[in-house]
């Protein structure tokens, strides 16, 4: 029997959804089972991705790093060699631990401390399990694997699919999870299951029945405020994956449509295995853990795709629910700034194993059973210029505001969250507004002084400095000691 000390896990996590992207936040979208989740347990509202793009953010949350400890501060695939892992450490401290879905850590076949991986990484990988599964499925072969609807990996094209709903992707994993639960399952360990689903990210292209659902509805119309530059491409003719685009009314509605449609299914999905899990007595001593590894522009700003500081960027999912059972948080929102680095730690202290030193993250279990208010006050994230070298930036979060530096230009946004949470109102460009900046600037300027770019030098901003995607010569214990 599992350890009556050691919840089971179940960390879900989603490639690329927005944080207001829950019915519980936005009233034109469906999703029940992630709503329940986060009126049930803890919706953390300010829970940020550190580095918002797919590699990093998924370091970050196997090492407990800020993007800068863990050595990736941008979107690139590397070679790596982590001290530790949230699955090794998981599985030395008596876990069964399995992976279904998307690792997207850059090696194929590596299992960084899973004892098991159904492992794929999206449905455009023909050679991985699920594009295995789909030809043998459909008996034919098809090199784009779940993406011959033509529809850009990395677009803003939205259409159904052509698939039926059960040979998607989305339920491919699902029906993995349910395997493993219900056919490897080891009654004599607490699992850790980490089911990873590559929706809502593009291709834009859910079932019909979930595009239909929305493409006729009045959808909230993307937001643009006073900063925002203009389109850098042609409403007609620009690039499917353009990240700077304003779209046509149709456009649009197709667009969001997709997106909404696809975040839909994917509650739907969840909400499948929530229902087996009940009815088989696993959730009876489980935590859950659900959060994306980056958001979707979707337009605001006339901005696409994920990189940005913004809130459609960066803010994510983050709803943590535990059974009754265990006597932690019930039905609270949290406002305090917490990001992926702070995953593993809460895990390992829910498990009641040591966290590794050189970690950054900490843990919400103090949170989650009222024993403290916050973990911090500033949470810092950053990302390398990623469609162009000039948009590298810095980010300060609070529990109300947010302070962004673009390293490159020196271009700075300050945003009062509670106010305009949609950043709308960029209060740098009000007057007198460089006293207000002056504090957020020297907070950066303490976070940054060790770095080997040069970011500050005589304690203050420098602009123009190298920000590539992987730190300089970084060392695991360096950066961030103080986080």
């Amino acid at each position: 029997m599992t350890p009556p000390d050691q919840p089971n896990i179940l960390l879900i996590t989603t490639d690329q959804q927005r944080g207001d992207c829950l019915g519980l936040e936005n009233s034109s979208l469906l999703t029940p089972n992630l709503d329940y989740l986060a009126h049930s347990g803890a919706h953390f509202r300010r829970g940020y991705s550190e580095c918002p793009s797919c590699f990093p953010s998924r370091r970050t949350l196997m090492t407990g790093m800020a993007p800068a400890a863990q050595g990736m501060v941008g979107m690139r695939s590397a070679p790596w060699e982590p001290p530790f892992t949230l699955a090794g450490e998981l599985t030395r401290a008596g876990y069964q631990s399995q992976l279904v879905g998307k690792l997207h850590l850059g090696e194929p076949g590596r299992r960084f401390g899973f004892e098991h991986m159904v492992h794929s990484d999206g449905p455009y990988v023909p050679e991985d399990a699920y594009g295995r599964w789909l030809q043998r499925i459909h008996g034919r072969q098809e090199i784009e694997g779940g993406t011959a609807h033509g529809v850009d990996v990395n677009g803003w094209v939205g259409r159904p699919s052509h698939l039926p709903e059960d040979q998607t992707h989305t339920y491919w994993c699902i029906s993995q999870a349910l395997e493993f639960l219900h056919y490897q399952r080891d009654a004599r360990h607490p699992f850790f299951l980490h089911l990873s689903l590559f929706d809502p990210h593009p291709p834009l292209a859910p079932p019909s029945s979930y595009y239909e659902r929305y493409i006729n509805r009045e959808l909230p119309p993307p937001l643009t405020g006073d900063w925002s530059e203009g389109p850098q491409a042609p409403e007609k003719g620009a690039s499917t994956s353009a990240w700077r685009i304003h779209l046509d009314e149709h456009q649009m509605q197709c667009c969001r449509a997709a997106y909404y449609g696809t975040v839909n299914f994917v509650d739907d999905q969840v909400g499948r295995l929530l229902q087996y899990m009940q009815r088989q007595g696993h959730l009876a001593r489980t935590l859950i853990v659900y959060t994306s590894d980056h958001g979707e522009m979707l337009g605001d700003h006339n901005l696409y795709r994920k990189c940005w500081p913004y809130e459609g960027s960066a803010r994510v999912p983050y709803l943590i629910w535990a059974s009754p059972s265990l006597g932690w948080a019930q039905e609270r929102e949290i406002d305090v700034p917490v990001g992926w680095q702070d995953i593993m730690p809460t895990l390992l202290d829910a498990a009641g194993a040591p966290c590794p030193a050189p970690c950054t993250g900490k843990s919400l279990l103090p949170l989650l059973k009222g024993e403290k208010e916050s973990v911090r006050d500033i949470l810092h994230g950053e990302h390398a210029g990623q469609y162009d070298y000039q948009d590298g930036h810095h980010f300060l979060v609070g529990e109300r505001y947010k302070y962004i530096w673009y390293s490159q230009r020196g271009t700075e946004h300050l945003f009062d969250l509670h106010a305009d949470p949609h950043e709308l109102a960029d209060l740098a460009r009000r007057p007198g507004a460089a006293t207000q900046l002056q504090p957020w600037r020297a907070r950066l300027a303490a976070v940054l002084k060790e770095r080997p770019e040069g970011f500050v030098q005589q304690g203050r901003l420098v602009k123009g400095q190298p920000h590539a995607h992987l730190i300089p010569g970084y060392e695991a214990d360096r950066f961030f000691p103080f986080l």
